[in-house]
């Protein structure tokens, strides 16, 4: 049995006698609070989304039983070290009783009865689904599904073409479906109480309930506030121990290789052509009962190489598929030996030994300590491979799979780090081929400069900074000289804008609207038009293929490509005359929170009522990321904000954008949307006496 208390916005704060008794209370409170939550991740990590949900969640499904999730966590548990082993193990003993006591009623749960007109018992969880959950954050995080993107602009418009859509990584703007965060830390004598701060914020989908849950951690060996994902016990994202804080960002590395395999069917199924010759296939066949639907038969290869995660397309009397290798399945290992080390951490060198085993993603760290310590890492593993083979698929029959390496060794700060997803200056780190624009990182660096702030409470300007990367990339193309009077108006407000993604500026509104109709433009150029044949790699993939999304991504150097430059002039002029009615940049850009039973024909979207105007773009450091040319809405962005003092842990900040609790009714549901879209966020309580009893767990 464990404690449990509240502060004033629900968030749980737990105390337990040891550390098994504290993963259980975890478990439990996670499943009371984020039952529905927790149990379609554990879904979608065994491809079974689709008995709950319908046939919205069948590529989803496909994909994960192709990738083989399920397989992967079970092997995972097996392999890993006894102790952690137990750590996942009795943290799902605690979600299996919160999901009976509470979980299990969860609200949506009853509408899906409700629309499918049945009703769908829940399994109990297995030990290994928590490492499920661990992979499903992560499966389609890593960059391989932008190789799939380049290997179709090869295909369609020739190899000379890969290189101009890596634009983004080049100060474009930076609106694709890829990770990213913001990160910095400060060294003590940069500080008012000469201790280190840590501050940032990553940047994911706009989930709903949250990507990520504020908890606190407390036992006879440690007591940590932090992130958590849940449905994983730990916090293994961003964590303070009160001696020691840590936080990360995706370093954008190409830690999964990705193979073109060449296959043959055979009497015992296939077999695959890799550099000693043709070799047997492992074959596994499955059926994803769908409710409401038809079931759908997966036939799930895995090479030698990995596991093959796209369709099949035939060439001449082979077949032709991609598959995938992930470090955390070829050494079955998804990096949890780390939850437990990062928890007992005191110092920041004894943070970065726990991310020593740390998988994937790869990450970039700070952390710093009550010593003054602070330090800088790149944790997880990568293929080793020059970077001209992260470029595109690699041919199977031709290439032997890589060797793994880990991260480089720590770093020490003595002023100030930043991390924020841009190519680093260390080759030794420089482990991907495409980054995010430097312009998020330019910017905290400058601010930094500028603010010189001292405290957690100066950092505000930082996370609220909207400044434009792509209207300084896209400005040199605003037509000059005259114009039609419509398309004047709208190039004199952007002649005279600052360059702020404010919500309630019109000229950012008219940017964006400016912009908006350029990609649409561009996409539908004539040069272009081969990009638009169909992929054929899976649904799954639609979102990293899209060719609007992607133009965005990369439209300061398409409109500069000489097979383009010609039609630059009057593609703009037009973009300017469809922008001509544009409002101020919130009326258009508002929150888009993702919710599974969006998906679901017949339920109601508990998101739909949090549409709030938002300040910031996909560039800005302010993150708040729309798709430019298919929609002004923000689906992806900051997920949460944190900043770690680390001479007073209760003067340290943290906010989420929705709430403590999953279940709409609750008033936690959403009660921190407001902070978190002013840039407010909370401060951290751990004075227990501050804190209101909660029913405790392991309680009959």
């Amino acid at each position: 049995m464990a404690e449990v208390y509240r502060d004033d916005l629900g968030i749980p704060h737990l105390r337990a006698r040891d550390v098994g008794d504290l993963a259980e209370a975890q478990g439990e409170v996670t499943a009371r609070d984020r039952g529905w939550q927790i149990e379609v991740d554990r879904l979608r990590a065994s491809g079974r989304l689709s008995e709950l949900i319908g046939v919205a969640a069948v590529p989803w499904d496909v994909f994960a039983r192709r990738a083989r999730l399920d397989d992967t966590a079970r092997r995972a548990l097996e392999t890993t070290d006894a102790e952690t082993r137990a750590f996942v193990t009795r943290y799902a003993a605690g979600v299996r009783r919160g999901m009976a006591a509470v979980g299990a009623g969860a609200t949506e749960f009853q509408v899906l009865d409700d629309v499918f007109g049945d009703a769908r018992p829940l399994a109990p969880w297995a030990d290994h689904d928590p490492l499920g959950v661990l992979h499903v954050a992560h499966a389609l995080f890593s960059t391989f599904p932008m190789l799939l993107w380049r290997e179709h602009v090869a295909a369609t418009l020739g190899d000379g073409w890969v290189d101009v859509f890596a634009g983004y990584g080049d100060g474009g703007d930076e609106t694709l479906p890829t990770s990213g965060s913001n990160a910095w830390a400060l060294h003590g004598s940069r500080t008012a109480s000469g201790l280190p701060l840590l501050a940032g914020d990553p940047h994911r989908i706009f989930e709903l309930p949250g990507v990520y849950q504020q908890i606190r951690l407390s036992c006879d060996e440690f007591d940590v506030v932090g992130l958590a994902f849940p449905g994983v016990p730990g916090a293994v994202h961003f964590g303070h121990a009160g001696d020691a804080a840590w936080g990360v960002t995706n370093a954008m590395a190409h830690s999964v290789d990705v193979f073109r395999e060449r296959l043959r069917p055979v009497p015992s199924g296939y077999e695959a052509l890799g550099p000693d010759g043709w070799r047997g296939v492992d074959v596994e066949r499955s059926v994803v009962r769908v409710r409401g639907g038809d079931a759908v038969d997966v036939e799930a290869l895995e090479t030698e190489r990995g596991t093959v995660v796209t369709e099949l397309r035939p060439d001449g009397e082979e077949l032709v598929g991609w598959s995938v290798r992930m470090p955390a399945r070829a050494n079955a290992d998804l990096g949890a030996g780390a939850l437990l080390g990062l928890l007992r951490a005191r110092t920041a060198g004894g943070v970065m030994a726990a991310f020593a085993r740390w998988v994937d993603p790869v990450n970039r760290v700070v952390a710093a300590d009550r010593e003054g310590t602070v330090l800088s890492a790149t944790v997880g593993v990568t293929p080793d491979r020059p970077r001209a083979e992260r470029r595109l698929p690699l041919r199977s029959e031709s290439v032997q799979v890589a060797t793994d390496r880990a991260g480089a060794r720590p770093l020490e700060v003595a002023d100030v780090a930043v991390d924020a997803n841009e190519r680093p200056a260390r080759t030794g780190i420089d482990l991907g081929w495409a980054y995010s624009s430097p312009h998020r990182a330019d910017r905290i660096r400058v601010l930094l400069a500028q603010l010189r702030p001292g405290s957690v409470d100066e950092f505000a300007p930082i996370w609220g900074d909207t400044a434009s990367g792509s209207a300084a990339s896209l400005s040199r193309f605003v037509p000059r000289g005259p114009l039609p009077a419509r398309a004047a108006r709208v190039r004199d407000a952007l002649v005279g804008w600052d360059g702020r993604m404010d919500a309630a500026s019109v000229a950012a509104g008219m940017f964006a609207a400016w912009r908006a109709a350029l990609v649409r433009r561009v996409a539908a150029h004539a040069v272009l038009r081969p990009l638009h044949t169909a992929h054929g790699f899976g649904a799954i993939f639609d979102p990293w293929l899209g060719v609007t999304g992607q133009v965005a991504a990369a439209l300061p150097r398409l409109l500069a490509h000489p097979a383009l430059r010609e039609d630059v002039g009057a593609l703009a002029v037009s973009a300017l005359e469809d922008a001509a009615g544009a409002g101020e940049w919130g009326t258009t850009h508002r929150l888009i929170p993702a919710h599974v039973l969006a998906e679901v024909p017949g339920a109601v979207d508990p998101g739909s009522g949090l549409d709030v105007p938002l300040s910031g773009d996909g560039d800005a450091v302010r993150c708040t990321g729309s798709t430019p040319g298919v929609t002004a809405r923000s689906w992806r962005g900051s997920v949460a904000r944190w900043a770690w003092d680390l001479a007073d842990r209760e003067n340290s900040l943290w906010s989420v954008p929705f709430g403590a609790a999953g279940d709409p009714g609750s008033p936690h549901f959403a009660d921190q949307l407001a902070g978190w879209s002013e840039v407010r966020p909370a401060r951290v309580v751990t004075d227990w006496i501050r804190l209101r009893p909660d029913a405790p767990t392991g309680a009959a």
